[in-house]
């Protein structure tokens, strides 16, 4: 689906075949729900010297037409479910081995991002941060702990299908791992007061000598 939105993230193609499933399952039953419509508008118009029918609901014959669509219904909503579990789990549930950390922090209205410096630890004397701009290096893990400073803010990055509340007194970690380089948008995907609509980031994606270069430049070191 790369010519309808970027895919940025190793688990964006999941979440986007499920919609895809979802569309194609809901699409076919409504093509299906329309054609019986019409076909029985067609069978049973009115014609002369035909008598209309009293139909009461509960002869076998008619509620054949709504218990088998009823039941194989239920089948698509159970297989929708399981592909959905698995996927919520593994993008929710199971949080595999972190190549980096980042902290994000929502605030009215800016997102700041806390970095490890070289000893790869958060809030020691070396990190840094920046506002409203996230740097990261592609192919590698990320895990992000996600706060706020006052109200409910969400953490989204459309091109990585990721979508995550920030609440205040929480910390919440989840992660992503990004799959091509460029620069992307970071939203607010939650009212939060009057400057919602520009509380805006973006996401660097670069390669590992950008990134490296970029964490050695003096501007960062002075923001530790």
């Amino acid at each position: 689906m790369d010519f309808l939105i970027l895919k940025a993230s190793s688990y964006a193609i999941s979440i986007d075949n499920i919609i895809v499933m979802i569309a194609l399952i809901t699409g076919f039953w409504l093509l299906v729900a329309e054609f019986f419509l019409f076909w029985l508008i067609w069978k049973f118009r009115a014609q002369p010297g035909t008598k209309s029918q009293y139909v009461q609901g509960d002869e076998k014959h008619v509620k054949r037409f709504i218990n088998v669509p009823h039941a194989l219904i239920l089948v698509c909503d159970v297989f929708i479910i399981f592909f959905a579990m698995r996927v919520w789990y593994n993008i929710k549930q199971h949080l595999p081995a972190a190549d980096r950390t980042v902290r994000v922090i929502g605030q009215q209205w800016a997102w700041i991002f806390q970095y490890p410096g070289p000893d790869n630890r958060l809030d020691s004397p070396d990190d840094f941060y920046t506002t409203d701009n996230l740097f990261v290096e592609v192919n590698q893990t990320y895990h992000f702990q996600l706060r706020s400073r006052d109200v409910i803010h969400d953490f989204s990055v459309p091109v990585f299908r990721l979508k995550q509340d920030a609440v205040p007194g929480r910390t919440i970690t989840g992660w992503f791992r990004p799959t091509r380089q460029g620069t992307y948008d970071i939203q607010c995907a939650e009212i939060c007061g009057l400057g919602h609509g520009v509380m805006a980031g973006r996401i660097h994606v670069q390669d590992a000598a950008a990134h490296a270069a970029w964490q050695a430049d003096p501007q960062h070191l002075a923001a530790r």
